[in-house]
């Protein structure tokens, strides 16, 4: 979506305008044979349908996770007052800013909740309300996009009170910027909308606290850490305890992770699995890795096991599977943290970029799951559902970086080509310190000053 209007906009706005007096049009006779209120139920998703009875433009709903029918036209007007309030914003980051600080003037204690640099994270505000707005006439891809974002806000402690802060400076936001064009019914469904994703967040991170729980006792079973005894599973820690210290070791600063973990998280992992680590540059999608695979050992644990699958299910070959598995461990245990997962994936997919041929990755999910079901005992439904859940959710993240690392690394260049010598060393020797104050263990991997 374009922020400047181009010199074939009139037209389409015309276009547009009529269509739209024609369905008001429509509209209008509706409301007269069946009455206002009724019609009003209607178009805001309240007169019928199941799911259609469980949000309003009042309540956050924490307690389900359904589809939200908004009906085509509030989701039309939804669409439209935002597409008039990034058209009257001089770019999109400064429509990102205006919803940063409108958030947060109304609630200044809720940056607390964020680390992540102001201009970013209004960025991320605006990319992710795009989105979802974009998917309002969908309730499907509406759903699909929640529970993602959701579940890479895992460690945010939202709560309803918040959720009405937030819904509320939005709302009164877009009343400033665009006037009248924000109807009643308008206001109805963006209140309707945001109270959807506010009680979406909630509701993955309390119910799927369980799934947490199964996924990190299931992954220490899978790499035999349980506890000292006789060798039991479930006798390895309170399932409770250990979805709460996830969400704990989430909610805190990760510098001290990437202090312990960086040689694995930036410079693949120092593993038996080969001593190239993440050496994507390398990759020709024959040698290397793939005698890992055809030479696996006897499995006791994940990483043995899922080579000894990848090898027994003919994917020997698949060398773009080792970049995973040597950032699978990283992932699996950051699952709650969306700042370190989301660095993981990025990473990742970075590392990946290099391979030449092509990427399927549900076949990683065949072998992983093959290789979980292996080794853990107590395989259940609910172990499928969770780490089918996971990996659903890290192949999004994934996905959504694929192909842009060529195109980014085209306008990296082009921009450090357009600096001079001075700028150049400055951006050097602040990246350079910044660098190995945030990751202490990069210094291991120099030999010069």
């Amino acid at each position: 979506m374009s922020l400047e209007e181009d010199s074939n906009s009139e037209p389409v706005e015309q276009a547009e305008e009529s269509i739209g007096n024609d369905f008001q049009d429509e509209e209008d006779g509706v409301m007269d044979d069946i009455g206002e209120e009724e019609a009003d139920n209607i178009a805001v998703g309240r007169g019928s349908g199941e799911s259609s009875a469980l949000y309003n433009a009042n309540d956050v709903n924490e307690e389900v996770f359904e589809e939200l029918h908004l009906g085509d036209v509030v989701a039309q007007e939804v669409q439209s007052v935002w597409s008039q309030f990034l058209r009257g914003a001089e770019s999109r980051e400064a429509a990102g800013e205006a919803i940063y600080s409108a958030l947060f003037d109304a609630a200044p204690s809720l940056q607390a909740l964020f680390k992540t640099p102001r201009a970013v994270m209004a960025m991320r505000f605006m990319a992710g309300l795009n989105s979802m707005v974009l998917a309002a006439h969908d309730p499907k891809e509406l759903k699909t996009i929640v529970e993602t974002l959701g579940f890479q806000h895992l460690e945010l402690e939202v709560t309803s009170p918040r959720v009405g802060i937030f819904r509320d400076a939005i709302v009164d936001l877009l009343s400033e910027e665009v006037g009248d064009a924000l109807t009643a019914r308008a206001r109805d469904g963006w209140c309707t909308f945001l109270n959807y994703i506010g009680g979406a967040y909630i509701y993955v991170r309390v119910k799927y606290a369980e799934r947490l729980t199964c996924l990190a006792t299931s992954w220490a079973a899978a790499n035999g850490k349980v506890a000292e005894g006789d060798g039991e599973e479930g006798e390895e820690e309170d399932p409770a305890a250990a979805a709460e210290e996830l969400l704990a070791a989430a909610s805190n600063d990760d510098k001290a992770k990437r202090k312990d973990k960086g040689s694995k998280s930036w410079f693949g992992s120092k593993s038996k699995m080969g001593s190239s680590g993440g050496g994507g540059a390398t990759m020709s999608g024959e040698a290397g890795y793939g005698k890992n695979f055809q030479n696996a050992a006897v499995p006791k644990t994940f990483m043995d096991m899922f080579l000894f699958n990848a090898a027994v299910m003919g994917f020997g070959a698949k060398v773009w599977m080792h970049e995973i598995l040597s950032s699978f461990d990283n992932i699996v245990l950051n699952v709650a943290n969306s700042g370190r997962l989301q660095e993981e994936c990025d990473v990742l997919a970075l590392r990946m970029a290099k391979y030449k041929g092509t990427i399927t990755l549900s076949e990683y999910k065949a072998v992983m799951l093959a290789s979980l079901r292996s080794l853990v005992k107590e395989w259940s439904s609910g172990h499928e559902v969770s780490w089918s859940w996971l990996w659903a959710n890290i192949e999004r993240m994934l996905k959504a970086q694929m192909g842009k690392p060529a195109r980014q690394e085209a306008a990296l260049s082009a921009f450090l080509a357009s600096l001079d010598e001075s700028s150049l060393m400055y951006i050097r020797t602040e990246v350079y310190s910044k660098f190995f104050s945030m990751a202490p263990a990069g210094q291991d991997y120099f030999k010069q000053s």
